[in-house]
């Protein structure tokens, strides 16, 4: 139903007439103003509380998961993470319209009139924090199907900019019988995958052994293949190149020039200084043959195959499992039925983890379900001796139905830590954990006007770890201050002053030599300490500032 402009007041018009200006004049638009105000974009400043009982692994953490809405934990890791994650790979929910999408506490059923809106609403407010996390040469991956894929796309257009897309990937995520009783079955899914800034992102090539199949054997191990050093089929002509007709000579001292087997003067398939390279390291290569009634030489260009044979990743992913032994292997590793409805294969997710080719990388999942990053990035590290990083984020999807469910905590979670410390599968034989640990955190809203007196100490000793890049460790209460070695110096936290932790922050500072000091009463603390190579921060507003400096609590 159109607007009836003449109830809306002038303030109103001018508001409505600003965003039109605002608008491109192509590109994706919603009914904003229309839908429901999404409950979970608030003000509030975002804590992580530490559950050690759900943790797993002794001694400093590095990998991280993260229990609450994906709005709030993506808020906290711009505070601690922006500009650091490498690689992104989410699988949101697709909006099907058959309860598998959340909205303000409710499902979106298929006949809301907004349920396109509210989605893109939705992804758009967490696609925005999630791209300010990204390295410079930073990617994205985003599992989806055909219920929003093309609004999908625009929204990363919007969001990420159009020369920054990489590739739709398509996977066959099916490969059992087909329902006979459709005309038609969805056998596959996209993942499409959109740089930070596509010319500095790199690829990794698929790794490729079966390219050796096409090479010879020689007598001294090595394999080859000879190449015709004419050019043939498209633009093979002389007069497409005609710096590339030219004779060379032949075992008995002729001159051979590029001819096509009808008479047609063609050309070579490299220049002169190819031919000549290849003269010089003894691969051009000579073979009689018949042409045009009579015995000629014909020159080749000997190839070695490559130590390491690779080709180009193709954008058609059909050689990967699918969805039905991604649910064996959750069942394997609980030994229960169904917990999770949509479980991606580990494969599919190692794939982008090898094509980014970062073996240092932190890499993010917050839509994580039942955890299938991780254990991905697990295998990979063991595989390869990298040094991976995951963080998961996950709801506990709970409801008014089944207030007690946890997701996180009961399936993603008991997952990764079944995965890390070995289990015993359905048919009860032991499997090797692949290693690692994880801290299991939770996030805790605290109202903006009551920070200064609602953060604990324990939340703001985690939040200045990950900051400064260190690897996790328990607040202890009973130590007069709380130090660690970041990458630029010590990293020290005081709760309180008095001269015996004064005493202790300067002797370890002159064992350092550089250090910051997070402190509530900085001021008091640079007064007694006078070291050129101190830095001080006050708490809370550091963390506060740092926050809140970019907020997007509020709407546009």
């Amino acid at each position: 139903m159109a607007d009836n402009y003449d109830d809306y007041s002038r303030e109103q018009l001018l508001r409505l007439l600003r965003e039109r200006d605002r608008r491109p004049n192509f590109g994706l638009v919603w009914e904003r103003d229309e839908i429901d105000h999404d409950l979970s974009i608030n003000n509030d400043f975002v804590a992580l509380d530490w559950d050690a009982d759900l943790s797993c692994g002794d001694g400093p953490q590095r990998n991280l998961i993260i229990e609450g809405d994906n709005f709030d934990a993506l808020r906290y890791l711009r505070m601690t993470h922006a500009g650091r994650v490498k690689c992104i790979y989410i699988d949101p929910p697709y909006n099907t319209g058959n309860r598998d999408f959340i909205y303000n506490d409710r499902f979106v059923d298929k006949d809301d009139n907004y349920r396109h809106s509210k989605w893109l609403e939705f992804m758009y407010r967490r696609l925005e924090l999630a791209k300010e996390l990204l390295t410079e040469d930073g990617v994205i991956f985003v599992s989806i199907d055909d219920n929003e894929v093309f609004h999908l796309g625009l929204l990363m257009e919007q969001v990420f900019g159009a020369a920054n897309c990489v590739a739709s990937f398509i996977w066959r995520k099916v490969d059992s019988p087909n329902d006979n009783k459709v005309a038609i079955t969805p056998d596959h899914e996209f993942v499409l995958c959109y740089a930070l800034t596509k010319g500095q992102a790199r690829f990794a090539p698929l790794s490729a052994p079966d390219i050796v199949d096409a090479y010879r054997a020689a007598e001294d191990g090595s394999r080859y293949r000879d190449r015709l050093v004419k050019k043939n089929g498209k633009n093979s002509l002389r007069r497409d190149r005609p710096t590339m007709f030219f004779p060379i000579t032949d075992p008995d001292g002729n001159e051979v020039l590029p001819i096509h087997d009808n008479g047609e003067e063609a050309r070579w398939a490299m220049g002169k200084g190819g031919v000549e390279k290849h003269r010089k390291a003894g691969t051009l290569i000579w073979k009689q043959r018949e042409k045009l009634g009579k015995t000629v030489w014909e020159p080749y260009a000997r190839e070695f195959a490559p130590d390491n044979p690779v080709r180009p990743y193709p954008t058609i992913w059909s050689d990967l499992p699918t969805m039905r032994q991604a649910k064996a292997m959750l069942r394997d590793i609980f030994d229960t039925s169904d917990l999770f409805s949509t479980p991606k294969p580990v494969e599919l997710i190692e794939r982008m983890l090898r094509m980014i080719d970062a073996p240092n990388a932190i890499v993010l999942d917050f839509f994580a379900g039942s955890g299938t990053t991780a254990q991905a990035l697990l295998k990979l590290n063991m595989e390869d001796g990298g040094n991976r990083r995951f963080i998961l984020v996950s709801s506990t999807e709970a409801t008014a139905d089944a207030p007690d469910k946890n997701l996180c905590r009961d399936v993603c979670a008991e997952r990764v830590r079944r995965v890390m410390t070995g289990y015993e599968n359905k048919k009860g034989q032991p499997v090797e954990g692949l290693g690692g640990g994880f801290a299991y955190l939770r996030c805790r809203r605290i109202p903006a006007a009551t920070v200064f007196r609602g953060i604990q100490h324990a939340q703001v000793w985690t939040a200045l770890q990950l900051i400064h890049d260190v690897a996790l460790t328990l607040y202890q209460a009973t130590l007069p201050m709380q130090s660690a070695t970041g990458r630029n110096g010590l990293v020290i936290y005081l709760p309180k002053l008095n001269d015996a932790v004064l005493d202790a922050v300067q002797s370890a500072i002159h064992e350092a030599g550089q250090a910051v000091v997070y402190s509530w009463q900085p001021a008091l603390l640079a007064q007694r300490l006078t070291d050129p190579r101190v830095a001080f921060e006050a708490i809370p507003a550091f963390l506060v500032n740092r926050f809140g400096a970019r907020s997007t609590g509020g709407r546009p």
